[in-house]
Parts: C-alpha cells; structure tokens; sequence
C-alpha cells in the first residue's frame, strides 16, 4: 500500500466535469493527519506508520469535596496517550490509525500527510461505519414481504413462517430475523477520486459513501484492480 489518509465525511453534492457530465461526489474533509508512531522490523517486527487525526483535548481530572481524590471525566485523551502523543513530539489527536505503506522507513515523527496523496482518477477503498438504525423488523432489515394488508388477515408485517415442515423441525442457524440494523463497518472498493482541493483538504469522492456526517471514513488505494 502507497496511499492512505483518514478523512471527515461533510456531505454530498454534485459537480461538472469539463465535458459538461454531471457527477454526484460525497465531499471529504480528509487530513492533515501527523504522524505519531514509525514501527519497524527491529523494535515491532514489522514496517508501519502510525497517524493521528482530528481535534482533540486532554482528559480533565477534578478534585472532590473532601480534597482527597482525583476524578477523571470521561471525554477527552488519558495520560497513556497524551504521554505517547508528546514523546512523538505531536498535539494529542481523536483518531488513531495504521497504516503499512510500502516506503514506511521514509516517514518521521511528525510529518504531515495531507489531501494531495491522492489525485484526480486514483481508484480507492473507503472504510466507514454504516449509519445506526437500531432494532428494524425483517421487512426493512431483511427486504422480506409483507403479508396481505386486508382487515381480517390479522397479518401485515410479521415475519411468516420459519421452520422446516416436520423434518428437521428446526430453524436453520443463520435464519434472517428481526434485529440490529446498521452500526457495522463497510467498505466500498474502486471508487474514483474525481476532485482534490490540496488548499481546503477536500477529496470529492464518486458516489455515496457510508456513514453519517461528519463520521470517520479511511481511504486507501484499492485492492481491486
């Protein structure tokens, strides 16, 4: 792998192209993201870069009433990686990511890896978090039908039958049933890069891309060829 970067998802739009072709494109805050870890053979076994990205602040700790306790409020980064944070010499970040790039020995603390690692018609893979939709019946989580919508048929949406006859008078493991939906991580391969904004750290990606707004989305070049 020679290219990746973590990115922000703002939205989507549409664009021209010069050919006057109309492109719909999900618009990508993506970077800069700063290099914190160098592994290598001798001290991880392996060659990978370690980045960090987006905003963050340190964890806040308070003291009680009684002035004898330290309480440490959830939100922000703990002491273990604000100190790792400050031995890469880097201000603590939200995300934390690796990456095994090919030139991986070529990177240091604190570079930058910015938007412009991609260009206009790179193929990629982009990694998100589906959007959440919490506890769906099998008519939308499964695409399975409904029964008839009459007043007497006391059947509209429920799931039908399940079982096997007499034989083997069981539901077969893996049977698709009323859940979760969404909340799962998915990547969709060979999208194209259609626009990069070095300037504004924009990526216009064709296509959807998973994931709510302002969600988390890893690019990297595709597998696929």
């Amino acid at each position: 792998m020679k290219k990746a970067i973590m990115a922000t998802k703002i939205g989507m739009t549409q664009i021209f192209r010069e050919d006057g072709t109309l492109v719909p494109v999900t618009v990508l805050e993506a970077g800069p993201c700063v290099v914190t870890q160098v592994k290598t053979i001798e001290n991880d076994g392996y060659e990978a870069v370690q980045v960090g990205f987006g905003e963050a602040k340190e964890r806040i700790t308070t003291v009680d009433k009684k002035g004898n306790k330290e309480v440490a409020h959830r939100h922000g980064v703990g002491k273990a990686m604000k100190g790792h944070f400050d031995k890469a010499g880097t201000p603590v970040k939200k995300h934390v990511q690796e990456f095994k790039f090919e030139n991986a020995a070529e990177y240091k603390l604190g570079d930058e890896i910015k938007a412009d690692i991609f260009a206009e018609g790179d193929k990629i893979d982009a990694t998100a978090v589906t959007k959440g939709k919490g506890f769906q019946g099998a008519i939308k989580r499964l695409g399975q039908h409904r029964g008839p919508m009459g007043h007497g048929s006391k059947f509209h949406r429920h799931q039908g039958s399940n079982g096997s006859s007499s034989d083997p008078s069981r539901v077969y493991k893996g049977k698709g049933m009323p859940g979760h939906m969404g909340s799962v991580q998915v990547t969709i391969q060979n999208l194209e890069v259609v626009r990069v904004d070095a300037d504004k750290n924009l990526i216009l990606v064709k296509g959807a891309i998973p994931g709510p707004k302002k969600g988390l989305v890893t690019l990297k070049e595709t597998t696929r060829v």
